[in-house]
């Protein structure tokens, strides 16, 4: 197959400045809904990815993502909800970007261009076999993914990635690749939109599926999550309750005293 980078493709719009704001909004959604049947597609290669990735981190490794730009910030807001969510530490799903932290909220775009620099950030996390590496580029040809890929090959540290350009090189050079073939945007190349979305959909779909079969919810609840706000507090109380159908006085009780979910419901029971 013949690569074409399908994300920089003209969009099927023109003369937008010339539209209605009803006009855009329901051009940009019309497409946005074309994304989630895009994933879709992909069903079969994501739960493949999963695998593997349950594998490892059964076997004591972690989830890395790395990526530049949107892709990358994406893929530091899918780690950093983990530990609030399913109670994991810190390190065990963690986000990479180009250009460090500050290009979360700045954007960094030269930093995209370093082959070698997305290999030497991994490395800071002394990356390991047992670890499972995604890489985060709708076009699938940034080179700093790429870099980081390539080694990751060499040093026998397994790899996915999540990619909107088939045939790119990124999704050749992985073992475990996700393609979502989402199309030209509505504004060419802005790759922040339906390509954004479907990574932050298969993003969704890999911490979750993941932290669900490594045991971190019970029934459909966040029974590990870190209690640190009134929010989750009483969500937290919430569960408690209906678990041991208790009253309220009791699931708080039972959560202060053990602060946490899973062992208030355990230790509830007995």
């Amino acid at each position: 197959m013949s690569f074409k980078k399908i994300t920089e493709s003209d969009s099927h719009y023109d003369n937008l400045e010339l539209k209605s704001s009803i006009d855009l909004l329901k051009i940009i959604n019309d497409e946005d809904q074309s994304v989630a049947l895009n994933v879709k597609n992909e069903i079969e290669s994501i739960n493949t990815l999963i695998n593997k990735l349950v594998d490892q981190l059964n076997n004591g490794g972690r989830l890395f993502y790395i990526g530049s730009g949107t892709s990358g910030r994406l893929g530091v807001v899918d780690a950093s909800e983990c530990p609030p969510t399913f109670g994991v530490k810190s390190n065990l799903v963690n986000g990479i970007i180009a250009g460090g932290d500050k290009a979360i909220r700045k954007s960094i775009e030269n930093a995209e261009d370093d082959e070698l620099k997305g290999w030497n950030d991994l490395q800071k996390h002394s990356i390991n076999k047992n670890d499972f590496v995604v890489g985060i580029a709708a076009s699938g040809t940034t080179p700093y993914v790429l870099g980081a890929i390539k080694n990751c090959f060499q040093n026998e540290i397994p790899t996915g990635c999540i990619t909107c350009n088939p045939g790119s090189p990124l999704s050749k050079i992985c073992q475990y690749p996700v393609v979502v073939e989402v199309g030209p945007e509505v504004i060419t190349g802005s790759s922040r939109m339906k390509a954004g979305t479907a990574q932050k959909l298969v993003l969704n779909m890999i911490s979750t599926t993941a932290m669900i079969l490594i045991g971190k919810v019970k029934g459909n609840k966040m029974v590990d999550m870190q209690l640190t706000n009134k929010k989750l507090s009483k969500r937290a109380v919430n569960i408690v309750m209906e678990k041991l159908n208790v009253g309220q006085e009791k699931a708080n009780n039972l959560l202060k005293k053990y602060n946490s979910v899973r062992l208030a419901i355990k230790h509830g029971n007995s």
